[in-house]
């Protein structure tokens, strides 16, 4: 199997991604980020808003379109409410930035075994996975800077510029900014050249440069049309936007400049790997290639510094860097595929074992979550519970047999199929788990009765009701409808508000609706998912 996976990589980066996660994403609940992305999408279908994007009916500039045009794309072919379909594009940016990562080890003269590793690791490292959900535009913007990167790699070891490889950088340059501005172009792109120049240096000449400067710019400004048509047609909700946004830079989410320092953490399974892969005077006479491996060390702490310059920082904002980290993980892995049969140093062996045994333990104990479910295990339920179990403890087994044979390779791979077990068969129960908490505002669709908000409504509400969502209260007062009856959703219930439309609508509370999948004692329940619903009849 192994080999039939290193003799169809790419074919194997795509099946993965899709087998661990294309059938049963739609069990996580749908993120703030993701109902932005959403609700423009539906505007943009149901209202033509392509280029001045909005979102509930209000101009929304703060991202740029594409990652929208492609998820309408998918909401016009299987329907706006079908949440595994609006995120498949996301998952099909998981596995390019998998493809890519291997072609771009490939062209670092990495063997074609040693460069699906690193395409592996990276798909499976936890922050890469969770930012297709948390922040769906990150996913498109650094997939697209991926595929430029590679086609920038292969003009820079050429020293040509080919018609198709600057074609392709220009187009996929574009397509990044396009997606969420230049934040790629600072992180990867940057990080990446500097890298590049201090390991391999830049060969060629002053020409050949000057021509890939040329592209840069061309790309660049091919993908920031979009700004500067905006700009054009709504200067003053543009400039409004702009400012609030680069105020953010400075005064929101402020951290301190080694905020991020623990970073490997973010890789999830691969974190004891990726620390040990940071390790230079250790691994550098153990790699295969140490020009190569020098090179992703310098991408990746050179990311890693200029992130930790700018003073917001957020969690998410790290997943770049987790590219880059996953090709200097692969060396580490490679090292102990040639060597881990013969190693005697216990301060070598120990990590493997606990990273991998620790891995291991955990799927032999996956059973242990039946406790949490209680009632919930019946039906479809049980039996998809007992499905993974079995599966995950099979695998469990497998790794510490194969890591016992010392036979590294295997318990790789075996690591990628608890990856595989918990996103096929595991996945699902996250929603099964308290579902009878969950009450979805679509059930309103069912009602004649317009929908109104008394101010804030989250956009994961927007997004699950289906429509648009206007306000009643303004900064002004309120805008009343001209319906005689109509319904009210609001997030708080202000005695002042109720007093003042009292005074001309009779007001019926009905129920509460609740998006949370999770109790309120717990700390992922999110009070803003969680509204009132009233209906208003003039007196």
């Amino acid at each position: 199997m192994i080999k039939v996976i290193e003799n169809n990589p790419i074919l194997s980066l795509l099946l993965f991604v899709a087998i661990m996660l294309g059938f049963t994403i739609d069990a996580i609940p749908v993120s703030i980020m993701e109902a932005r992305n959403f609700i423009s999408a539906r505007e943009m279908l149901t209202d033509g808003n392509w280029i001045l994007t909005t979102m509930n009916g209000e101009a929304r500039y703060e991202k740029p379109p594409l990652p929208t045009w492609i998820t309408a794309a998918f909401g016009y072919v299987f329907g706006m409410q079908s949440v595994l379909a609006l995120r498949w594009p996301a998952l099909f940016f998981l596995a390019s930035i998998g493809i890519s990562t291997f072609l771009i080890s490939r062209r670092l003269e990495l063997n074609s075994s040693h460069s699906v590793i690193n395409g592996f690791i990276v798909i499976t490292s936890f922050y890469c996975i969770g930012i297709t959900i948390e922040a769906p535009w990150d996913i498109y913007t650094h997939g697209f800077m991926l595929m430029a990167l590679y086609q920038l790699l292969i003009m820079l070891k050429d020293q040509q510029t080919s018609f198709i490889n600057s074609f392709l950088f220009v187009l996929f340059m574009s397509c990044t900014i396009l997606s969420k501005g230049p934040v790629s172009l600072y992180v990867l792109f940057l990080s990446f050249s500097l890298a590049f120049g201090f390991t391999y240096k830049f060969q060629g000449g002053l020409i050949h440069y000057l021509k890939l400067f040329a592209l840069l710019i061309f790309g660049i400004v091919l993908g920031g049309w979009w700004y500067l048509h905006v700009r054009v047609a709504d200067p003053v909700t543009f400039s409004a936007i702009a400012e609030r946004e680069t105020s953010n830079w400075s005064s929101y989410n402020v951290r301190p400049f080694y905020y991020y320092w623990s970073f490997f953490v973010q890789s999830g399974m691969w974190a004891i790997p990726a620390f040990i892969s940071l390790l230079y005077p250790y691994l550098k006479s153990r790699v295969s290639n140490i020009k190569a491996y020098r090179f992703s060390l310098l991408w990746t702490l050179i990311a890693l510094v200029l992130l930790s310059i700018i003073p917001e920082k957020k969690s998410r904002y790290l997943m770049p860097v987790l590219i880059p980290l996953a090709i200097n993980i692969g060396f580490y892995i490679n090292y102990l595929i040639r060597t881990f049969k013969t190693l005697k140093s216990k301060k070598e062996i120990a990590p493997v074992y606990f990273s991998f045994g620790l891995l291991g333990l955990l799927a032999l104990l996956f059973w242990v979550t039946g406790f949490f479910l209680g009632p919930l295990l019946t039906g479809f339920i049980l039996v998809r519970y007992l499905m993974a179990s079995i599966a995950l403890a099979i695998i469990g087994f497998f790794i510490f047999k194969e890591l016992k044979a010392k036979n590294i390779k295997n318990v790789f791979y075996l690591s990628l199929t608890v990856m595989l077990g918990l996103g096929f068969f595991a996945l699902p129960l996250i929603k099964a788990q308290n579902q009878e908490l969950y009450t979805p505002v679509s059930e309103l669709n069912s009602e004649s009765l317009s929908i109104y908000s008394l101010g804030y409504v989250a956009p994961e509400v927007i997004f699950n009701y289906g429509n648009k969502i206007p306000s009643i209260k303004t900064n002004e007062g309120y805008i009343l409808p001209e319906d005689k009856e109509f319904g009210l959703l609001t997030r708080e219930v202000n005695p002042n508000d109720i007093d003042a439309l009292s005074k001309l609508y009779t007001i019926e509370y009905v129920k509460t609706f609740d998006l949370n999948f999770t109790p309120e004692s717990t700390n992922s329940y999110k009070n803003r998912l969680v509204n009132q619903y009233y209906k208003l009849s003039l007196k």
